[in-house]
C-alpha cells in the first residue's frame, strides 16, 4: 500500500509469540487468534511519516501502578484541559478504575488520581469529560462506563455489583474527583454499559449509553434494548428519556441478536458504541452487522431512524466505532474483525478495516472508499496463524487527519483531504504493540497500549516548548 505499511509488514513477519496474557477489547463472540498466555507483536519501535508526522517520537511510556498486587490492562484514553484519563479493562478482574494523569510535562505524565474503582466486579474502559453549565451543576463532568463481570462466563468468584451503567463524577479539580450520580442498567442484565457519549442539546446534557447486548438476554427476562438516552442535566439525578427499538430499521431485521440478512448471510446485531455530531441533533450507533445507524435525536424522548450503512455479502459486518469528518458530511466506520479466516466461505478473508461514507444525505450513506493497512490485507491460508492482531479499532479525526488505533499495527495517521482516496501519512508501532485507544490533544498524541500503559508521542522539536505553546494543537 505504501512504504510505511510495507516496512512494518517485513519486520512483523519475523517475530514470534511470547508469554503475557492480553485481553481483547470486545466480547462479541468472534474467535480471536490471541489465546490466553500470549502477547501480540507489531513491528519496529519508531514513528514513520510525512508532513506533520516526520518529527514525532515516543516521549513517554507509563505502565499503570498496580493497585491490588496484579497488573492492570489499559483500555480507552481521553484527554481534557491538560489531563489524560485512562480506562482499564477486565484484565485481572480487580476493578482498576480510571487513572488520571497530569500532562503538564508530556514526557513525564504524573498519575494524580483514580476514580470509579469502588464498584466490585466491574471494569471501566470508557471515559468522556465535558464542561457543563446548568442550574444543577457547573464544572467538568466525567462519565465512566461500568461493565459487570459475568461470573459464569469468566469464572469470577469475587464480589460483584448488582448493576452496570454509567457513573458520573465532578472532575473540575481532576486531582480530587467527586462522585455525583450513577445511572444503572437493569440488575438482570449481566453486562452493563460498554461505551457511551456525552452531548449538549439546548439546555440539556444528554448521556447516550449502550446497554451492551441487552436484547440478546431477552429470553433471560431482560426487557430493554441496547440504546438508551439519559438526561444528566442534574448529574446527581440521571433520568432515562428513551430506550430505542432497533426493529425500526425495517427490512429483514426482526430484532434478534442473530438474524439472516437479505443476502442470506448470518449476521449478529448489537450496539457497540455511539457518538453524536457537534449539534447533538444526530446520533451514530455502531450496531455491528446492522452497520452504522443514524438517528435523529432532536427529541431525545423519541429518537427517529434516518438511515444506516450496509455491508456487501462478502463483507463481515462488525461496525465497531464511528467518527465524523468534513463538517459532519463524511462518516468513518471502523470494523473490528478479530477472525481473519472466517467460517463463512462467502466472507472475504482478512482483518477489519475502515470504510468511508458520504452522508450528506443521511438517509442514504454512500460508500466512497476503504482504508486498509498492509497487515490487515494479508490473505492468510485457512487455519494459518500469524503473530499479532491487525484489525482496526477506534477512529479519531482532527482537521483532515484520521487517527486509528490498530492493535498490533499501532497508530495509523491517514490524510482524508480527499475522502475518496485516503492516504496514510504516518504510523507509530512499538515492539509488542497492542494499541486500544488514540487521542490527540494540544501538541501530543496519546495512545493506550493494553499491555504497556499510557504512551505519549510528541514532535522532537517540541520537547522544550513553553506552557503557552502547549496550548496549540499541532496536528490539525
Amino acid at each position: 500500500m505504501n512504504k510505511f505499511a510495507s516496512k512494518i509488514l517485513s519486520s512483523t513477519l519475523a517475530l514470534s509469540l511470547a508469554g503475557g496474557g492480553i485481553a481483547l477489547a470486545c466480547e462479541n463472540g468472534q474467535k480471536s487468534y490471541i489465546e490466553a498466555g500470549e502477547a501480540t507483536f507489531g513491528g519496529i519501535p519508531k514513528v514513520e511519516g510525512s508532513k506533520n508526522f516526520e518529527h514525532l517520537k515516543e516521549v513517554a511510556a507509563v505502565p499503570l501502578k498496580e493497585m491490588k498486587g496484579k497488573p492492570a490492562t489499559t483500555a480507552d484514553v481521553y484527554a481534557y484541559k491538560g489531563y489524560a484519563y485512562l480506562g482499564t479493562h477486565r484484565g485481572q478482574m480487580t476493578n482498576e478504575g480510571v487513572r488520571i494523569f497530569d500532562m503538564k510535562d508530556p514526557a513525564n505524565p504524573k498519575e494524580v488520581a483514580v476514580l470509579a474503582n469502588d464498584i466490585p466486579g466491574t471494569w471501566q474502559e470508557k471515559v468522556i469529560v465535558q464542561s457543563v453549565s446548568t442550574p444543577s451543576f457547573k464544572g467538568d463532568l466525567a462519565a465512566v462506563s461500568v461493565q459487570r463481570v459475568d461470573k459464569e462466563r469468566y469464572g469470577y468468584e469475587g464480589e460483584t455489583s448488582e448493576n452496570g451503567g454509567v457513573v458520573l463524577y465532578d472532575v473540575t479539580n481532576p486531582k480530587e474527583p467527586k462522585k455525583l450520580g450513577f445511572w444503572k442498567t437493569p440488575s438482570n442484565l449481566p453486562t452493563g454499559t460498554h461505551e457511551h457519549w456525552l452531548t449538549k442539546q439546548n439546555n440539556k446534557v444528554l448521556l447516550l449509553a449502550t446497554n451492551y447486548q441487552a436484547h440478546r438476554y431477552k429470553e433471560n427476562g431482560v426487557d430493554v434494548h441496547d440504546f438508551s438516552i439519559v438526561d444528566v442535566t442534574d448529574p446527581s439525578k440521571p433520568k432515562e428519556l428513551s430506550n430505542w427499538d432497533p426493529t425500526e430499521v425495517g427490512g429483514d431485521f426482526n430484532g434478534d441478536y442473530q438474524y439472516e440478512d437479505e443476502t442470506g448471510a448470518q449476521r449478529t446485531a448489537f450496539l457497540h458504541s455511539v457518538i453524536t455530531d457537534e449539534t447533538g441533533k444526530y446520533a451514530y450507533l455502531s450496531y455491528w452487522d446492522l452497520g452504522t445507524i443514524i438517528l435523529n435525536i432532536e427529541d431525545p424522548a423519541n429518537p427517529k431512524f434516518v438511515g444506516r450503512t450496509k455491508f456487501e455479502r462478502d463483507v463481515q459486518g462488525a461496525a465497531h466505532s464511528a467518527a465524523l469528518a468534513h463538517g459532519g458530511n463524511i462518516l468513518i466506520e471502523t470494523r473490528e474483525v478479530f477472525n481473519p479466516d472466517p467460517h463463512d466461505p462467502g466472507f472475504e478473508r482478512g482483518w477489519g478495516y475502515v470504510r468511508v461514507y458520504d452522508i450528506k444525505d443521511k438517509s442514504n450513506p454512500v460508500l466512497l472508499s476503504t482504508f486498509r493497512t498492509l497487515n490487515s490485507m494479508v490473505q492468510i491460508k485457512a487455519g494459518e496463524r500469524k503473530p499479532g492482531t491487525y484489525t482496526v479499532h477506534d477512529p479519531k479525526v482532527r482537521g483532515n487527519t484520521l487517527y486509528l488505533s490498530h492493535y498490533s499495527d499501532g497508530i495509523r495517521m491517514v490524510d482524508l483531504t480527499n475522502p475518496s482516496n485516503p492516504v496514510e501519512v504516518g504510523s507509530y508501532v512499538s515492539d509488542k504493540a497492542n494499541v486500544w485507544g488514540v487521542f490527540v490533544d494540544r501538541n501530543y498524541i496519546l495512545a493506550s497500549d493494553m499491555g504497556q500503559g499510557l504512551k505519549v508521542l510528541q514532535k522532537k522539536a517540541d520537547q522544550n516548548v513553553s506552557k503557552l505553546n502547549m496550548q496549540s494543537n499541532l496536528f490539525n
